[in-house]
């Protein structure tokens, strides 16, 4: 049997192409553009004009390239998918802005009918080229004298105001200002000297005003700095514009994008790497792939590459920021440490900046990591916010100094501090290590207190922890709540047993038989004026309900979760010291 050649709908795949394929009807004018550009690169010559003229509903646009012959109209306007930027045609394929043949279609998004007058530079006459969005076109001679084409379109219903004046002059500036030819819509010239970061000041310092007022005019701030980018291999030139505002490391970061000058897409995303969340680029490329749509770009092994690149860019100016203008780069930490942070746990350069300048909240005020080590070189870290504040106090008048670790990537990179110097060594504090800190008490005084310690432990033996005695400041401080990490996993590991099913309650007993039997710890201070007066309690003393006070007020002090057992034991505690100092004979002082 014979081979079969597709049916195509016409139609169909015009209405596809047309109107899925790009986001908005607004690209018509920018691949009407492209192809003008295009055909003037294929022509060779210096220089080069695009004229657009709009006016009742009409736009033409005329430009002075290599023109189509009459073969060639049938072969690349008739077929969907061919493109005259191929190199049957003797043209370098990368030279050109369009690779795909499809851009004229996006004209059906504003217009029934395109006519298209075109006469090659390579001799012959001219052809006039006149295709339906129903999916048919024809073919006969034309009137122009110069090589060159002209596309005509006349508005659709309900979409003249795509092709009125405003519209079209805007579309213009907005898609093609930095075109490397002379661009005029109705006389008015809309193209300039090129692109912005690339033009001549003698002055660095007027080359960044006007760099900036850009930024203002494209974005609407004023950058805290800018970048110059430049990545060779993609053809790259560009800057990026450093946010003067915090901003969320989630948040996508959208770039401006130009490819060979003409705009891609204002709002692409993946330029640069996630943690460079804090810059807003505008690029111009002439390596990188657009997809078809030409509305993004093309991920593969350049773009990868490029966004490599445009990453030590941006890790350069920051070490270069350190080491030029130190107080400038505390104010960009304090902005967008985020990104810094995330930097680090990969970069040695970053992580010497978080090092020397980052600062971090530790129990002697705010200080970076380096002068922490220097003013504490045995400190400590945590690894959550919750239990540095309820140690630091602690910790710090034992002379124990403590870093917060609890914020995103800070354990991480405290832990990461030794691959710059092997010497580094900042750990981990176990809350159990504070009580080898902590005063003991004289033996008499401990043995007088072995009744009232008994007691107490009676009365939180069932809450699993155990009371001690120690001298400890700060002195307003009347007890501690500690728990070491194993202690810790154990009461993370009840409360799981307790709220799981049947078959994970005996998997995690199963798991819980074989941990540690630490208990944590009720630590009562004995420099508290408080805690010595509940140590003081006689045989008819509220000695339980004082004793279970304590323990649930150095639980919400310490900011630990509170089980039902707990919850239940605060309460009664409150109630049985309410109903002692109403019942007492004498109401106590």
């Amino acid at each position: 049997m014979a081979d079969q050649a597709f049916q195509v709908d016409l139609r169909g795949v015009v209405d596809l192409l047309s109107r899925h394929l790009y986001a908005s009807p607004r690209v018509y004018l920018r691949e009407l553009l492209q192809n003008a550009v295009d055909a003037i690169t294929a022509r060779g010559a210096d220089g080069g004009r695009v004229v657009i003229e709009t006016g009742g509903g009409v736009l033409r646009v005329h430009d002075d390239g290599v023109g189509l012959t009459e073969t060639e109209v049938h072969t690349l306007l008739a077929t969907i998918g061919r493109s005259s930027k191929r190199d049957e045609l003797g043209f370098a394929r990368h030279d050109f802005l369009g690779q795909f043949g499809i851009g004229l279609l996006s004209a059906f998004l504003v217009a029934d009918e395109i006519e298209v007058v075109t006469r090659s530079a390579r001799g012959g006459a001219a052809v006039r080229w006149t295709g339906r969005s129903e999916g048919s076109y024809r073919v006969e001679p034309g009137r122009r004298a110069e090589p060159g084409t002209t596309v005509t379109l006349r508005a659709r219903q309900g979409a003249a105001e795509l092709l009125s004046p405003a519209a079209v002059a805007d579309l213009a500036r907005t898609y093609g200002s930095l075109l490397p030819v002379e661009l005029t819509v109705d006389g008015s010239p809309i193209t300039g000297d090129g692109p912005p970061w690339l033009a001549h000041h003698r002055d660095p310092a007027a080359r960044k005003r006007a760099l900036e007022r850009y930024c203002e005019e494209l974005y609407g701030f004023t950058p805290f700095d800018v970048v110059d980018l430049e990545v060779p291999e993609a053809g790259l030139t560009g800057v990026a514009f450093v946010l003067p505002q915090a901003v969320s490391p989630t948040a996508r970061a959208a770039h401006r994008v130009y490819v060979k000058r003409m705009l891609l897409a204002e709002g692409v995303e993946g330029l640069l790497p996630e943690w460079a969340f804090f810059a807003r680029c505008v690029v111009d490329a002439g390596e990188l792939r657009p997809t078809a749509s030409r509305e993004a770009l093309y991920e593969d092994e350049l773009l990868d590459a490029t966004r490599d690149g445009l990453g030590d860019v941006l890790r350069q100016w920051l070490v270069r920021l350190a080491e030029t203008d130190p107080p400038r780069l505390r104010g960009f930490l304090r902005l967008h440490q985020l990104g810094v942070k995330a930097m680090a746990l990969h970069d040695d350069d970053m992580l010497r900046i978080v090092d020397r300048w980052l600062e971090y909240e530790t129990s002697a005020g705010p200080m970076t990591l380096a002068e922490f080590r220097r003013r504490h070189p045995d400190g400590r870290f945590t690894a959550s916010v919750d239990e540095f504040r309820r140690l630091s106090a602690v910790a710090g008048a034992q002379g124990v100094g403590l870093v917060n670790g609890g914020y995103v990537h800070d354990t991480e990179i405290i832990e990461r501090l030794p691959d710059l110097d092997p010497d580094i060594c900042l750990s981990r504090l176990d809350a159990a290590e504070l009580t080898t800190t902590f005063g003991v008490l004289d033996p008499a005084a401990e043995l007088s207190l072995r009744p009232f310690l008994a007691a107490a432990q009676r009365a939180v033996d069932r809450l699993g922890c155990e009371v001690v005695v120690r001298d400890f400041d700060p002195a307003s401080l009347p007890a501690l709540y500690l728990t070491s990490r194993d202690a810790q996993f154990r009461e993370e590991l009840g409360r799981a047993r307790d709220e799981a099913g049947e078959l994970w309650a005996d998997v995690l007993g199963a798991v819980g038989a074989t941990a540690g039997v630490e208990r944590p710890q009720l630590v009562l201070n004995h420099r508290n004026p408080l805690a010595r007066r509940v140590m003081s309690l006689g045989d008819g003393g509220p000695v339980e309900p004082a004793v279970q006070a304590l323990y649930g007020q150095a639980l919400l002090l310490g900011h630990h979760p509170l089980r039902p057992a707990d919850t239940a034991v605060l309460n009664r505690s409150f109630i049985g010291l309410l109903e002692w100092a109403v019942h007492a004979p004498e109401a106590p002082r």
